[in-house]
């Protein structure tokens, strides 16, 4: 309590810490900056999707047959393979397949003229894939298996940074904030304690929540031996902690008695605040593989050069 930096099991726990967060850096990198960003994926999806096509009806509708005798013409070496029928004052859509791979083409369904491309926009490929890296590591239910691992790993991380953080009953106050005119080694230090202090609880949420969004069927069960089911429908304390858990994983706070219900002023200001901590782990593992370097790599450099 008074000299935590003279116990031997401290300084275990540091090399814990030390270690496993550099082996789970870029992990912890990637999956902190991903997550901030898709705060905003309703908003980058919709900068993403190009404006809707409209166009004048003009007689009777095409049939699917004529509409695909257009496209092969349009383009020989294509075969149309499907017509997707939009409202009537929108164009048609046409799936061709050819030696040169798929083809999505917009084409009139009154005139059968071909209008333009209707693939699916690289800005709403990005926006996806940038998901299902986040999700399941771009790995399907293998990936969010691992993914799952990786929340655990995260939490434990928090919970050893507390025990390096640390620095005995007289002076732990002093590592609440980050001092002037301490050198850039020990600003980092302190940077490094001030993030894990003050982010802890949200880490450990985004940590815990994140387990239980890859493993829902195995934390669910959990929660049922906690507290088994009633045969009454009245909610259970684990159902409200599973149902928080995951609306606070999203930073969608529009949940039951708070009121901040669809777009607007308290919507943005709940979106930022996530993607803001959702960030901390990065600082942290940026901040931690300066301390890194200072400590571990220059001294080896050294050596290696003497």
């Amino acid at each position: 309590m008074s000299q935590p930096q003279t116990v031997w099991l401290r300084k275990a726990v540091f090399q814990i810490h030390l270690w496993s967060g550099i082996g789970l850096g870029l992990y912890v990198l990637m999956i902190s900056v991903t997550g901030s960003i898709v705060v905003y994926r309703n908003e980058l999806y919709s900068a993403a999707t190009p404006p809707s096509i409209f166009i004048a009806p003009s007689g009777a509708r095409l049939t699917h047959d004529d509409l695909k005798a257009a496209a092969n013409r349009a383009y020989p070496g294509y075969t149309a393979m499907e017509v997707r029928d939009l409202p009537s004052d929108q164009p048609a859509t046409v799936a061709l397949e050819g030696a040169a791979g798929h083809k999505d083409r917009y084409f009139n369904p009154y005139t059968g003229a071909d209008i333009g491309d209707a693939s699916v926009p690289l800005g709403i490929q990005l926006v996806s894939g940038l998901l299902q890296l986040h999700d399941d590591l771009l790995g399907g239910e293998t990936g969010r298996a691992v993914n799952g691992v990786g929340g655990f790993l995260i939490i434990a991380l928090a919970l050893t940074g507390m025990v390096v953080w640390w620095p005995g009953i007289k002076s732990w106050k002093q590592s609440l904030i980050v001092h002037k005119n301490v050198g850039w080694r020990r600003f980092t230090w302190e940077l490094h304690s001030m993030l894990g202090f003050w982010t802890l609880g949200i880490v450990i949420l985004f940590g815990l929540s994140g387990v239980y969004l890859c493993y829902p069927q195995t934390f669910q069960s959990f929660l049922d031996w906690f507290q088994p089911p009633t045969e009454t429908f009245d909610p259970r304390f684990v159902d409200r902690v599973s149902y928080w858990l995951a609306y606070l994983h999203f930073g969608r706070i529009n949940g039951i008695g708070i009121p901040c219900n669809g777009p607007g002023i308290c919507d943005q200001a709940t979106k930022f605040v996530w993607a803001a901590a959702g960030l901390a782990p990065a600082a942290m593992f940026i901040t931690g593989a300066v301390m890194w370097w200072n400590r571990v790599l220059r001294k080896r450099l050294r050596r290696t050069r003497s």
